[in-house]
């Protein structure tokens, strides 16, 4: 899962404090993120292309934006941040 802390750090605008260890930090984003943003943040994290997180998770092009779109704000949100943070 060091991936998945890799993948948070690239779309937290600044990150002050360290995140927190793997199992922490999965449960910390269970209770912060909707079950579709969280699968969409771990096949950020797998590398998985588009086309196939779209099909995974049944999206055409448009929710997939938007759900992209408000998972990133929601990783940048203060409180967010907080939970996921040392």
């Amino acid at each position: 899962m060091l991936t998945l802390n890799m993948e948070i750090e690239k779309h937290i605008n600044k990150l002050v404090n360290p995140l927190k260890e793997e199992d922490a930090l999965h449960e910390a984003l269970k209770l912060k993120l909707t079950k579709k943003e969280l699968k969409l943040l771990k096949a950020w994290a797998a590398g998985t292309d588009m086309e196939a997180i779209q099909s995974q998770l049944s999206l055409d092009e448009e929710r997939y934006a938007e759900l992209s779109s408000k998972l990133i704000k929601k990783l940048n949100q203060e409180k967010t941040k907080q939970a996921i943070c040392n």
